[in-house]
């Protein structure tokens, strides 16, 4: 049966980007959740449908229906075991896995110990033995302990039926699993720029896609598969590639072509700064990007993007392009700044009137750095992302979860500072109907460690284009 719903089991939800992308896509309906944090499950009970519930002490069932705020090492998934699971997804923590060297004398060569959490996933693959998975996680797993752990984790997909001994080794709470464990054959384990798929922001995800072995009948159809998902995830069915969408549309509403008179207000009101600020670098700013501002909206971010040569088909096309997307997420003529939703992510930010002072004196596309040397400098800062400005043409800097003053994003207009919890969920791609619960902190946190939901939504049709050719 055609555009049937694959079931879904997801672990390590938090608020649900992931899940609500697939959701998005229509193919697919998630049939249990569960993370340890509290207020997240409540965002995600509030918006995709599951039913709360908080564990107590000891084993807990996974139930259909439910999403489960608890320790996923009291998860028990038997119950779920009968219902044919189509996927499992989730981005397990992988901070404890070590990779030990022994020395060269000593046969073992290298231990291995896998991360807790991670292994639990491995147990809902083995218990629950989906068509396919989906597990994303930072760039930075493929590099860890000179890539070995990357290396282990491919290995234990591939080969779970051998790997599996290995594996439940760590867990404390091992369910009985009589079923014939088998391994997946990885179609996919790419590093993916989410601005290729219309995101508005720099943000680059691990994703892993593995398909049963039973499934994948032959050479061809394993081939055929990666070329499908390949094709979506690498963004070549679009051209975001090279016509990213922008914050600029995302927060007005509207594509750029038809904000020509707010982008010249937003970008005049920066006029004089290299003065007001009077350093060598302020200076190289105005001689480098001030003096080859055009004002023209569409010349300026096509130079700002380094995009030497386009066509007016080509510009026509992104421009639909956009326009959809924008419909697609409910933003199109919604510009954020006249929401007012009941989760107060459309409040603005509490400023300390030296941050507003501070901010004034940094233009898009700049950080702390530009007012080093001068009164509104920030002492002992080194990292990039510290007061960074947003620019309005340029996909945004990735979205974080945590840290102190200086990371919380910082918006392109001269009398603006922080953005808004809501600025930073379409930034993400959350349409403005998502609701978050908690507080400001535990908001932020649930946004910035998000899958954007329009990258979900791309990899869930490819991934159930692929399913509905496997049946």
């Amino acid at each position: 049966m055609k555009n049937r719903k694959y079931k879904v089991v997801s672990l390590f939800s938090g608020a649900g980007g992931l899940d609500l992308g697939l959701t998005m896509s229509g193919r697919f309906s998630i049939v249990f959740a569960n993370d340890i944090l509290v207020p997240a499950m409540r965002t995600y009970s509030k918006n995709l449908g599951l039913k709360m519930h908080v564990c107590g002490k000891g084993p807990v069932e996974a139930e259909p229906g439910v999403a489960l705020a608890c320790d996923i090492e009291s998860v028990d998934f038997s119950r779920l075991r009968d219902m044919d699971i189509d996927v499992v997804i989730g981005g397990p923590p992988c901070q404890d896995f070590s990779i030990v060297r022994g020395p060269d004398w000593d046969r073992k060569g290298i231990e291995v110990k896998r991360g807790r959490l991670y292994a639990h996933f491995v147990r809902a693959l083995a218990t629950l033995q989906p068509k396919a998975f989906i597990f994303e996680n930072v760039p930075g797993l493929t590099t860890t302990n000179k890539g070995l752990a990357y290396k282990v984790i491919l290995e234990d997909f591939s080969n779970l039926k051998l790997r599996w001994k290995n594996v439940k080794k760590i867990i404390r709470n091992e369910n009985k699993n009589n079923r014939d464990v088998q391994g997946y054959k990885i179609l996919i384990s790419q590093i993916v720029d989410f601005s290729r798929l219309g995101v508005p922001q720099k943000r680059e995800r691990l994703i892993i896609i593995g398909v049963r072995r039973d499934l994948i009948k032959d050479i061809n159809t394993l081939w055929t598969a990666r070329m499908l998902l390949d094709k979506h995830l690498s963004g070549r069915r679009w051209l975001f590639w090279r016509f990213p969408l922008t914050p600029l549309e995302v927060f007005e509403g509207q594509t750029l072509p038809e904000l020509e008179d707010r982008y010249v207000n937003i970008m005049k009101a920066w006029e004089g700064v290299w003065e007001e600020v009077g350093t060598k670098r302020a200076l190289e700013w105005k001689r480098k990007v001030w003096d080859k501002l055009t004002f023209d909206v569409v010349a300026d971010y096509l130079q700002v993007n380094r995009i030497n040569r386009a066509s007016r088909e080509e510009l026509d096309r992104a421009w639909d392009e956009h326009r959809r997307v924008l419909e697609e997420l409910g933003y199109l003529g919604r510009p954020v700044y006249t929401l007012n939703l009941p989760d107060s992510t459309t409040r603005s930010h509490r400023e300390n009137p030296a941050v507003i002072e501070r901010m004034k004196r940094i233009p898009p596309g700049e950080n702390h750095e530009f007012v080093r040397g001068t009164k509104w400098e920030v002492e002992g800062r080194g990292i990039s992302l510290v007061y960074r400005r947003l620019h309005p043409l340029r996909p945004a800097y990735t979205v974080v979860a945590y840290g102190g003053g200086g990371t919380r994003g910082y918006h392109y207009q001269r009398d603006r500072a922080t953005l808004t919890l809501r600025e930073k969920a379409r930034l993400q791609t959350f349409p403005d109907s998502f609701l978050f619960s908690g507080s400001k902190t535990e908001i932020r946190a649930q946004i910035g460690e998000a899958v954007p939901p329009l990258a979900s939504k791309r990899i869930g049709e490819a991934l159930a284009e692929l399913l509905d050719k496997l049946r």
